[in-house]
């Protein structure tokens, strides 16, 4: 018998209606209401790459849950108007879609076929020594009485673990998907601090639903910053209308709190893990809390701040090393490790010969029907950075970050071969390849914030 209510969601061309029961126990939380009433057939794929059992149950639920949608293809119904600063309407047709669609199905099986999907644990192995040892290096610094020079190589090994969280998490690495977990719950609570679930959480749906308003929780900064005219609305505390007055100047602010966000991190981890999974309606946060709080989580990230506090407890100036070690290596780590996610996820509009450079930092209105092409949410709303062998190294290989929202579960050291493909297979289809350097993107990125800035003057 089929749900009376529930998630209508489309997959493979078939409508399905799933239960509110199904959603709640959905393992990936709630990133799958992201595509409600929506074609969410390549996110799919993009995030389950590899899972058997997450292909098994799909084959069940067109069974027994397959509906009659009595709807028609949706259509873009918000036009941009003046007011609207940083938003664009999304003008691919339906034609245009479906022969996106079928090209990057052929580019997905070619994939396939050359083996860029296949799991590089020799490449992960490497990874993994090189960043452990970046580490005990920095705890060898502190006992040799090189504070400062401590404090930079940890704030390198924090930025250098977060890639490879980053890449478990996806299940880039392992083909078992509990091993991957259990792997990033080590890199990500002990290693840095952070809260797993709450991360994947975030990171999930910022994936399904790149720079779309309200929808993605990755361009959602107020009160200290505001992306698009939307954010206003949401100065409603005295506080936050007193914020609202430092608003003009945020372009000129922003790369003074950069440094901040790893403590933002690290205190929305703790309140995540000790008072919002239990109690959370999705069933894997609950079936993750307690592990969190007591074995790994609790423990790791306490062993996490012990681990770096513990060196320098054994000195009579513990408060000035504990600045040199502590502090210090967090600020420059969340610099280190930020600005290419923010500079890199910019989104364009088509671009057409007349358009100016500033119009590539547009976002989309809350259930645009970009929504229902999964290919091009992920090629109008990123940018990649130009490559080298040091930039690859450095940032992790998200700065092919086109390639990876397309295929996150591809291991970081295929995405420098997948990305001649893409690029060819963008100018096939007539969509934007948008690769910059790195003080270009900065630059769009601040033209952004100016805009919105000279909105509220």
């Amino acid at each position: 018998m089929q749900a009376k209510s529930g998630l209508k969601i489309k997959i493979n061309g078939k409508w399905l209606m799933l239960s509110d029961e199904f959603v709640h126990n959905h393992p990936g939380g709630p990133v799958i209401t992201q595509y409600s009433n929506a074609d969410a057939t390549h996110i799919f794929h993009a995030f389950h790459e590899g899972s058997a059992k997450a292909y098994k149950q799909l084959d069940s639920l067109e069974k027994r849950n397959k509906i009659d949608y009595p709807g028609q293809d949706p259509t873009e119904v918000y036009k941009v108007n003046p007011k609207d600063v940083n938003i664009a309407s999304y003008d691919i047709s339906i034609e245009e879609e479906k022969k996106i669609v079928l090209n990057f199905e052929k580019l997905r099986q070619r994939f396939h076929d050359e083996g860029f999907m296949d799991v590089r644990v020799d490449f992960y192995v490497r990874k993994t020594i090189e960043t452990m040892f970046i580490m005990l290096f920095s705890f060898y610094l502190q006992y040799a009485g090189w504070y400062l020079t401590s404090a930079c190589f940890l704030a390198l090994a924090f930025q250098q673990f977060g890639w490879l969280t980053h890449e478990y998490c996806h299940h880039q690495v392992l083909k078992n998907r509990s091993l991957n977990d259990s792997f990033s719950l080590f890199f990500g609570n002990v290693c840095q601090g952070f809260s797993r679930d709450w991360w994947k959480n975030k990171h999930n749906n910022h994936h399904a639903a790149t720079n779309v308003v309200d929808q993605d929780d990755d361009i959602d900064l107020a009160p200290l910053i505001a992306m698009v005219p939307d954010d206003l609305k949401k100065y409603k505390q005295p506080i936050e209308q007193f914020l609202l007055n430092f608003i003009p100047f945020q372009h000129l602010y922003f790369s003074l709190m950069l440094p901040l966000i790893r403590i933002s991190w690290t205190s929305q981890s703790v309140q995540f893990v000790f008072f919002t999974a239990q109690n959370s309606e999705y069933r894997q946060f609950r079936k993750d809390a307690l592990g969190e709080q007591t074995t790994d989580g609790q423990r790791s990230m306490c062993r996490h701040f012990c681990s770096h506090s513990t060196p320098i407890s054994r000195k009579k100036n513990w408060h000035h090393h504990s600045l040199g070690v502590g502090l210090l290596p967090t600020l420059p780590a969340s610099h280190l490790a930020h600005p290419p996610r923010l500079l890199l996820h910019q989104p364009v509009r088509r671009r057409l010969p007349h358009r100016h450079n500033h119009n590539s930092v547009d976002k989309f209105p809350p259930n645009s029907r970009l929504l229902n092409n999964f290919v091009a949410l992920s090629i109008l709303t990123t940018r990649n950075m130009k490559p080298s062998t040091f930039i690859d190294w450095f940032w992790g290989g998200l700065n092919y970050q086109i390639e990876h929202h397309l295929f996150p579960t591809m291991p970081r050291c295929n995405l420098s071969r997948a990305k001649d493909y893409v690029q060819a297979f963008c100018k096939e289809n007539n969509l934007p390849y948008l690769v910059d350097d790195y003080i270009t993107g900065y630059k769009a990125n601040l033209q952004q914030l100016e805009n919105m800035a000279k909105l509220v003057e």
